[in-house]
C-alpha cells in the first residue's frame, strides 16, 4: 500500500507530466515552435512573458513586476509536496516583503476553482498574491516539469534561481538566493 503522500505524488506525476508533454507536443506539432530552440529558460536568461488573473479576477502579469525581485512558485491545492512547502514560502514572504520581494503563487488548479483556491489560501494563512493559471500557460512559457516549481527573478527580469520539486523542510537555498538578488 502507498501512503497518502505517495499516492498523491504518483497521481500528480501521472497527470501533470503527461499533460505538460501533451501541451508541448501540441505546440510543436502545430509548428509554433522550432524543435531546435525548445528549451527551458536558463539561469541568467530573461524570464518569459506571463500573464494570468489574480483571485479577484484582475489581469496581472510578470511584466508589471519589472523592477522588483520576484519569486514565482507554481503549485496546486491538490499537490501534497506543494502543501508541505507553503509554510516556508509564507515565512519567506513575511521576512523579505518589506525589502521589496514579491512572492507570487501560480495556481494550476482547474478552471472555475478560483473560489476554492481563495478558501485554501485563507485556511493555510497565505498572505502573498495568488495568480490563477487553469490553462497551464505558466508551464508552457517556463517549460516546467510539474508542481511545485519555483523561480527567483531579479529586478531586470532575469531568472537567477530555479528549483524543480518541493523545498525540503529547513531548506535555506531559496532564502539565500533571494538575499543575493536583493543585494544583501
Amino acid at each position: 500500500m502507498f501512503t497518502r503522500v505517495e499516492r498523491a505524488r504518483r497521481i500528480a506525476l501521472a497527470v501533470i507530466l503527461p499533460s505538460s508533454a501533451l501541451v508541448l507536443l501540441t505546440v510543436l506539432a502545430a509548428g509554433c515552435l522550432d524543435t531546435k530552440t525548445v528549451r527551458a529558460p536558463a539561469i541568467g536568461a530573461a524570464a518569459p512573458g506571463f500573464a494570468a488573473q489574480d483571485l479577484d479576477g484582475n489581469r496581472v502579469s510578470l511584466a508589471e513586476l519589472r523592477g522588483k525581485v520576484v519569486v514565482l512558485n507554481e503549485w496546486a491545492t491538490w499537490c501534497e509536496p506543494c502543501r508541505g512547502e507553503l509554510p516556508q514560502l509564507e515565512a519567506l514572504h513575511q521576512r523579505f516583503a518589506s525589502r521589496g520581494l514579491v512572492l507570487v503563487g501560480v495556481s494550476v488548479d482547474g478552471a472555475g476553482m478560483g473560489a476554492d483556491v481563495r478558501d485554501f489560501t485563507r485556511e493555510h494563512g497565505l498572505h502573498y498574491p495568488i495568480w490563477l493559471d487553469p490553462e497551464k500557460q505558466f508551464a508552457l512559457h517556463f517549460l516546467t516539469m510539474g508542481v511545485p516549481e519555483t523561480f527567483v527573478i531579479d529586478r531586470d527580469g532575469v531568472i537567477r534561481w530555479r528549483k524543480i520539486g518541493a523545498l525540503p523542510d529547513g531548506d535555506t537555498t531559496l532564502a539565500s538566493a533571494v538575499q543575493r538578488v536583493l543585494g544583501s
